[in-house]
């Protein structure tokens, strides 16, 4: 299957304005997030998709591919499924543009979630959850998932519900919760469904996209993994994730910006 990867980039942010050109390491962070996502086995092009001309020759610049998409959009997913139209491909990811630490393998696994499975219409990751905090914390999603590894519902409340813990620190003891990862793969003849419905009322309820799919009756297959990302919404997560690329063994100046 032919696979390509679309990274959502806008300027405006209401805790950190113009994040996508914020400087780590002497590079702009979706400088990062593009060559490490360059580096998937599983992805024949890498674009990003913008509504800023700043981001877009920021990008082009440093040799990387972008393209521009209409301001109106409410969505990295309709920004994703405005450039995917056009083009001949199978799988699309959808990759968040602040995360500069993500790991190529994962995308080359969320691609196999639908790859390999040809009743999959969506692929995600989860993560165990490992501390109470992540747990009952509202802006982390937590999933539950069917025995055949598909997302029966996501939720920023903790799920399932256990009734005979009354302290949250227990839960944890009862079994696996899983925090969603929000990495996508999509089929491309479902990402435009997907991109042409209406939110959806869980949806709106609960600020979680994937919720639309699930009401729609969509197949999301999930992959579990070790990875924990590292997002960049705040001035005080940037500072962190630039003492984290100092630190960072396989950060090298100098890699690939484009496919060979």
């Amino acid at each position: 299957m032919k696979a390509i990867g679309i990274i959502p980039a806008r300027y405006a942010s209401s805790r950190l304005p113009g994040k996508p050109l914020a400087d780590l390491d002497g590079r702009p962070m979706i400088q990062h997030v593009a060559e490490r996502v360059l580096q998937a086995e599983s992805l024949s092009k890498v674009i990003v998709a913008t509504d800023d001309e700043r981001i877009l020759h920021c990008v082009r610049d440093f040799g990387g591919e972008a393209l521009m998409t209409s301001p109106d959009f409410t969505s990295g997913t309709d920004r994703v499924a405005a450039v995917a139209q056009s083009m001949d491909v199978d799988v699309i990811v959808n990759i968040q543009g602040d995360e500069p630490l993500i790991e190529p393998d994962e995308i080359d696994l969320v691609v196999r979630t639908v790859a390999e499975d040809p009743d999959a219409d969506m692929g995600t990751l989860v993560t165990p959850i490992r501390d109470v905090e992540d747990l009952t914390n509202p802006n982390t999603a937590k999933v539950i998932l069917d025995e055949n590894r598909y997302a029966l519902y996501f939720s920023r409340s903790p799920i399932p519900y256990c009734r005979d813990c009354p302290d949250p620190a227990d839960w944890l003891n009862q079994g696996t919760y899983l925090k969603h990862v929000g990495l996508y793969s999509y089929r491309k003849s479902f990402l435009h469904q997907f991109a042409r419905h209406a939110p959806v009322l869980l949806e709106k309820t609960e600020k979680l996209e994937q919720l639309r799919a699930i009401v729609m009756g969509a197949k999301i297959k999930v992959a579990q993994t070790q990875y924990d990302p590292v997002c960049v919404d705040t001035p005080e997560d940037l500072e962190r994730v630039r003492q984290l690329i100092h630190a960072y063994p396989q950060n090298q100046k100098g890699e690939p910006v484009a496919k060979a």
